[in-house]
């Protein structure tokens, strides 16, 4: 194969099914390189994955391979079962994503809150809110301590900035989640280690941006060094809602051409659509 940076298309769209299905309907409609994230739970899928090592060329990214009963990945959290629950269970995904040959595992930054699954991406219930400065350091604890596992397995680890409303900024009176804008992503990542980095998501940054007043522009710069990777999709500004790329899509020119990780997250069913867009990106990536 040549040179040309691959993209890999997420499956967060499909969230009616599971990871064996929504590999076979990319498969079928000619797409591979997948970023599984989501969807239904499956008995023995990692076993499942496996087997198709070397025929799929996969990722895995935050809530993959989905739990039998859910919750909230959150390393931040003050209550000490999710803290642990969260740990093992992307413990299991950076060996997962070791034994798919796979250099990356992503997963989003905590929150402050212990928000219900059912919730994430729309406004939360107003619920007890630990301190930033505490939740930060939890965080970081948990994050170092999973970096030296996936240092050992030679896995990559990738923390996706969060996405704030207005609306949940009004409900809690402060910003209830982690690594929203530039300046708590810079001071964070600072001092990580190299085998850590940003997986810079465009369409929370805009929604961030909009809700907590920083400058697109000015809050790219910021955190440019320390961006390893990207989810990219488009919104209104307002809401996440994961809307298609275009070519003259905001973000292209604040885009890194150098990255081993480039993720079209957008929720469109038409794989027509989805195939115009993966060329959208590999045709900027590539000239």
């Amino acid at each position: 194969m040549n040179n040309s940076k691959q993209v890999y298309i997420s499956t967060g769209g499909f969230k009616n099914l599971n990871g064996i299905q929504v590999i076979k309907k990319f498969n079928n409609n000619n797409l591979s390189f997948l970023e599984l994230s989501g969807g239904k739970y499956l008995k023995n899928i990692s076993k499942k994955l496996i087997k198709l090592k070397g025929k799929e060329k996969l990722r895995i990214h935050n809530y993959f391979p989905p739990p039998k009963k859910s919750f909230v990945i959150n390393l931040a959290s003050s209550n000490k079962t999710i803290a642990k629950k969260s740990f093992n269970y992307i413990k299991k995904a950076i060996n997962l994503a070791a034994k798919l040959n796979s250099n990356f595992y992503s997963f989003h930054a905590g929150f402050r809150i212990d928000p219900n699954p059912k919730l994430l991406g729309k406004e939360f219930v107003k619920t007890i809110m630990i301190k930033k400065s505490i939740a930060l350091s939890k965080f970081r604890k948990n994050l170092l301590s999973l970096n030296k596992i996936a240092e050992r397995k030679k896995v990559f680890l990738f923390v996706e900035n969060n996405v704030i409303t207005k609306k949940n900024i009004k409900k809690f009176g402060s910003n209830p989640l982690l690594l929203t804008n530039p300046n708590e992503i810079k001071n964070f990542f600072k001092n990580t280690p190299k085998n850590i980095g940003l997986l810079l998501d465009v369409a929370h940054f805009k929604v961030s941006a909009k809700t907590e007043n920083f400058s697109l522009d000015k809050g790219i710069k910021k955190v440019n060094k320390y961006i390893k990777g990207y989810h990219l999709s488009d919104n209104n500004g307002f809401v996440d809602s994961n809307k298609g790329i275009k070519k003259d899509s905001w973000f292209f020119k604040y885009l890194k051409k150098n990255l081993n990780y480039y993720t079209i997250e957008v929720y469109d069913k038409s794989f027509e659509n989805i195939k115009k867009q993966k060329k959208i990106l590999q045709n900027y990536l590539n000239n």
